[in-house]
């Protein structure tokens, strides 16, 4: 009796080892009516998981509603949550409570394999959605870079198949498969693509440098070499100008990137810079109050600021002011306007106060007998009338020698 007694206290403290059902339909129905407590019990706790998951995501579609465009990051995150796919959120839960109802090692393999491919796929999505979202958020508002639509197809083309690339290879890798061999071939032909489109690419990436350091944008008065025009279209692979004679210039991203570039939209002012001649008979009582005058005319317009007005220089006909003024404005036809209104004022002021431009002269001088130089117009006395009486008058004897 002590030995089956002991044998007795053996047996209930001994821990149970449930043998693995197997695979067969039978060996599964045995393993749900004797865990049926504690499948409900992790179904439970599943659904609790993706209804947690549910209102995450409904978290980030309303955050990417309240900024479609994606130019603010919270419009990027809330992108990134709201392409959660559902299938991954069961998937994940399944994970989750696998092991709460000693599910056999067989389905535990096909749930973490499924595991392995719904979490590659989904990081995936993630991964593409963040890069995409840093692009447009780089590149601002649609109506900035309209002519880049085209590009950004392409870069989300190219970003999927990637992403989704190594995605497949980590899931194979994981579930066993040698992917050597298929790393090998696509780094062969990657590089033969690469070579076969390297133009292309070239101008890609150059098109990815305009949406990221924004060297212009649509609208902008830009200048390189002799060219200038106004940025009209930004493409993948070229970028469209308008030149000031109103033809169209056409040149490759690439190209345009390796110019040394001038943004005339850049500017906080712009500087107009005039060269004014007056006559040498000029009073130097007004040549000093001319800077003054100007000075007045410039701050009597809005958005200019004086800058200088100095006599610079003894040409040959004239005497030159070196007149400089600021104009705070950026676009150029603004600039115009202003620099217009103040050379009418200019003309107003300088034809009040009888100051004449210069003009190129000469003036020459004839030479005395004596060798002095003398002045070919000099003033001639008004000629007297003569009178007839007083008048030397020819004798016979004259008029024969005559």
């Amino acid at each position: 009796m002590t030995n089956n007694a002991a044998a007795a206290a053996a047996k209930k403290t001994a821990p149970v080892i449930l043998p693995d059902p197997g695979t067969t339909l039978s060996d599964m129905l045995a393993w749900v009516s004797n865990h049926t407590s504690e499948i409900l019990i992790g179904a439970l706790m599943g659904a609790a998981l993706v209804a947690l998951m549910i209102g995450v995501r409904s978290i980030g579609i309303r955050m990417y509603r309240a900024d479609p465009r994606r130019t603010h990051w919270r419009g990027i995150i809330g992108r990134v949550i709201a392409r959660t796919h559902p299938a991954f959120m069961v998937i994940v839960a399944i994970q989750a409570v696998a092991g709460y109802a000693y599910t056999p090692a067989t389905l535990l393999t096909i749930v973490h394999a499924l595991f392995v491919i719904a979490i590659m796929l989904q990081a995936a999505i993630w991964l593409r959605e963040i890069i995409l979202g840093v692009i447009e958020h780089r590149a601002g508002t649609m109506e900035d870079h309209s002519g880049l639509q085209s590009a950004l197809g392409i870069i989300r083309l190219l970003v999927s198949v990637a992403l989704f690339a190594i995605a497949v290879i980590v899931i194979l890798a994981n579930l066993g498969v040698n992917v050597s061999g298929l790393i090998a071939g696509l780094g062969v032909g990657g590089i033969a693509i690469g070579l076969a489109a390297q133009g292309i690419f070239s101008d890609l990436f150059a098109a990815l440098s305009i949406l990221f350091d924004r060297p212009f944008r649509r609208g902008d008065s830009v200048r390189w070499d002799t060219t200038s025009g106004t940025i009209e279209a930004i493409g993948l692979k070229s970028t469209r100008v308008r030149a000031l004679n109103g033809e169209e210039i056409v040149i490759s991203n690439t190209n345009l990137l390796n110019k040394e570039l001038h943004n005339l939209a850049r500017l906080d002012r712009r500087r107009v810079a005039l060269t004014l001649g007056v006559i040498y008979q000029t009073p130097v009582e007004t040549l000093e109050r001319i800077p003054d005058m100007l000075r007045a005319i410039v701050e009597g317009q809005d958005n200019c600021s004086f800058f200088r007005c100095v006599l610079a220089n003894f040409n040959a006909s004239s005497l030159d002011f070196d007149f400089q003024f600021d104009v705070h404005e950026q676009e150029y036809a603004k600039v115009l306007e202003h620099k217009h209104a103040i050379m009418i004022a200019l003309l107003k002021a300088f034809d009040a106060e009888k100051i004449d431009f210069a003009y190129p002269t000469q003036m020459s001088f004839t030479a005395a007998p004596d060798g002095r130089a003398v002045m070919p117009y000099a003033e001639v006395q008004a000629a007297k009338p003569v009178d007839a009486s007083k008048a030397p008058s020819a004798g016979p004897t004259e008029a024969a020698q005559g």
